[in-house]
């Protein structure tokens, strides 16, 4: 598999190599695994919390009612 960087990307993966003594090659497949590893806990919990929401274990609040929660939240 071949994958493009823009040269800005590139520019940054190989001075970090540079600084951390690591393989380009070895850092961007460090950071597509850990990124393909995040994505998928993310998906699990979306998942989840939608099955919450479709069995009704969770019911949904409107969008202004929740931002004026966390408003209460970050004034207390």
């Amino acid at each position: 598999m071949e994958v493009h960087l823009t040269p800005d990307l590139e520019k940054k993966l190989n001075e970090l190599a540079s600084q951390t003594g690591r393989g380009a090659d070895e850092l961007a497949q460090d950071a597509i695994a850990g990124f393909i590893d995040a994505v998928g806990e993310v998906r699990v919990m979306l998942n989840s919390r939608y099955e919450d929401l479709k069995s009704g274990r969770v019911q949904p609040i409107d969008g202004d009612e929740a931002f004026q929660r966390l408003r209460q939240r970050s004034n207390v």
